[in-house]
């Protein structure tokens, strides 16, 4: 059997283990273990890389535990707003969804919008009327509201601060994964609920193709978390391609030199998970710690959470 890898992220900040008692630190690896395990599984079911990203990525959305789907943050009007983005890597093809509320897996959706639309991207209403046309599930505002997440929200509501998620000060929280499949294809997809307090209409780099996420048979496949706007003015998934396919750079450098480089000459701050078409892994991340997991043809899975 050709090599299969699936990598995953649920999210990068200042993540401290004083900071994280251990049944939290417990509960988190138990969904980034089992979303990689679904992952994987697929993938040696001779699934596409398309279907385990997504399949890993619906399991981290129907979690509280991370800033997508389920575990949303509130808006400054005390709502939802989710983006999410999905990339093959052996046509380019791509699809993307924002300003989503009410979806239970925004990552479905933006499949949908690749595979059964002739757009790459929709929003606000426009979408949300495709993914009724789709029949995709949605959820009643409740089913999104989570204590921690309000008072998260609560605390800088009456400000014009927004704080990112998974620690005290930074607060920096998306989901996403890449993978290779047994058929030599990469596919990479991302999903977040934004940032806490923004306002409405807000767009970060999760739904942005080359900025949050990119997949190129010839290259690599990567998705991000970090400050989103940041992401976005470096292009950051793109430009790891880049450096690739132009430059013949590893997976591992390029990785590095936009994230602890490129990114943090601009002031920002975040992390990413790639893979290569040779399945080779990068997790690359310049804050205190990034929620993760792999997992590669002939070796154990590795989960973690802090800096090595």
């Amino acid at each position: 059997m050709n090599k299969i890898a699936i990598a995953l992220h649920g999210g990068a900040g200042t993540i401290l283990k004083k900071r994280i008692t251990p049944a939290k630190e417990a509960a988190y690896k138990k969904v980034l273990k089992h979303a990689l395990d679904v992952g994987y599984a697929a993938l040696e079911q001779n699934k596409t890389a398309v279907e385990a990203v997504e399949l890993s990525i619906i399991e981290m959305e129907n979690s509280p535990l991370f800033n997508a789907g389920k575990g949303s943050v509130f808006t400054n009007k005390g709502t939802h707003e989710m983006d999410a983005s999905i990339m093959e890597g052996k046509t380019l093809n791509a699809g993307a969804a924002t300003l989503l509320h009410n979806i239970k897996n925004p990552v479905s959706l933006a499949r949908l919008i690749m595979e059964k639309s002739e757009h790459v991207m929709l929003a606000g209403e426009g979408a949300m009327e495709f993914a009724k046309k789709m029949k995709c599930k949605f959820e009643p505002d409740r089913y999104f509201y989570d204590e921690f997440r309000y008072q998260q929200w609560i605390k800088i509501k009456d400000s014009e601060k927004v704080q990112l998620d998974h620690s005290v000060n930074k607060k920096i929280g998306t989901t996403g994964a890449v993978a290779l499949d047994v058929y030599g294809n990469l596919a990479a997809g991302t999903s977040t609920g934004g940032v806490t307090n923004k306002k409405t209409g807000r767009i970060g780099d999760s739904p942005i193709i080359g900025s949050g996420t990119y997949a190129n048979n010839k290259s690599c496949a990567i998705s991000c978390t970090g400050n989103g706007e940041f992401f976005i003015r470096s292009v950051a998934a793109y430009d790891i391609s880049c450096l690739m396919e132009y430059k013949g750079m590893s997976l591992n450098d390029a990785c590095h030199e936009v994230i602890n480089n490129k990114l943090l000459k601009l002031g920002g701050e975040g992390g990413l998970v790639g893979i290569d078409a040779n399945g080779n892994i990068a997790v690359s991340f310049n804050s205190e710690g990034m929620y993760r997991a792999y997992k590669q043809s002939g070796k154990s899975a590795v989960t973690a959470i802090y800096k090595e």
